[in-house]
């Protein structure tokens, strides 16, 4: 569970950015765009795409590929900036399996046609790991009641709500396919009916931070780890939107370190820990430094 601390960390962030945000949508809209290839490129790797983000903003650019990419994963890639761009639009969509199989048909249209848009059916057993998935016939009872749960839990932090969702959708693993890049996509839309903005879990990692936190959560249904990873992401994305709204001078951080007469990688540890206002862009650590318009 996220403590008070933290909570109280996040609030103050979001207190600052709901201040500063009027006026400027255009700058949170270009502040999206160049962080559509990251979102695209992360949840792909995460599910052992080959492409590089150098390939994927390609890609998206509709440029002429740098290397041979598979049918496969350039529809993965177009089709998930597709989704993605269609909740930018769309940030109060409803929470719904309607809604859920519409996405899951945009997301797998092209790569798998006989699996997209629709969930599980007879016979279609999946095993992830050492977790097996529920049987395909309660599938739609245990979406209706994990959204249903979702949307009653008011007395739940919201990023331990969020968290907990995410862990069940990939527990219930509800289509033959492409089940982690709606879990990851879901997630952004939660955080977007909430006036968050999105977030990106990082593929770089993947088999030490994220992975264990769904056998975790089958073990012991777990979901502290979660719901870590996720408020370390949220803050940092509030702390990216805070500098260029403030206006402050973005600079790398270990530059910033250097300059401070910092220890460099203790400053990327406390980057990581989010316990200072960095955040990543195109991986690399930055900090907005000055006092900003």
């Amino acid at each position: 569970m996220i403590d008070e601390r933290t909570q109280q960390q996040i609030a103050a962030l979001r207190k600052e950015y709901e201040l500063l945000r009027p006026g400027r949508e255009s700058l949170l809209g270009l502040l999206a765009e160049s962080e559509l290839p990251e979102q695209v490129y992360n949840s792909n790797a995460i599910e052992n795409s080959t492409l590089s983000l150098k390939d994927t903003e390609r890609i998206l650019l509709e440029q002429e590929a740098m290397r041979s990419v598979s049918v496969r994963e350039l529809f993965e890639a177009k089709n998930l900036a597709r989704v993605i761009e269609y909740l930018d639009d769309r940030p109060q969509l409803p929470l719904s399996v309607e809604n859920l199989t519409l996405l899951h048909r945009m997301l797998l249209g092209g790569i798998n046609d006989a699996y997209a848009g629709r969930l599980r059916g007879e016979g279609e057993y999946v095993r992830v790991g050492r977790h097996i998935a529920p049987p395909p016939e309660f599938v739609p009872g245990l979406l209706d009641a994990l959204i249903a749960t979702y949307h009653s839990g008011h007395d739940r932090y919201f990023v331990d709500a969020v968290a907990h969702f995410h862990l069940e959708f990939e527990s219930i693993h509800p289509f033959c396919d492409g089940n982690g890049r709606m879990g990851r996509v879901l997630v952004n839309l939660q955080l977007a009916a909430l006036g968050y903005p999105p977030v990106i879990i990082r593929s770089k990692g993947k088999q030490r931070d994220y992975y264990p936190l769904f056998q975790d959560y089958a073990d012991s249904h777990a979901i502290e780890g979660m719901a870590l990873l996720l408020s370390r992401a949220l803050r940092e994305s509030l702390h990216k939107r805070l500098a260029y709204l403030r206006g402050q001078r973005i600079v790398r951080l270990t530059d910033h370190a250097r300059e401070a007469g910092l220890a460099p990688n203790a400053q990327l540890n406390a980057a990581r820990r989010q316990t200072i206002p960095a955040f990543r862009e195109r991986g690399v650590w930055k900090i907005g430094t000055g006092e900003g318009i």
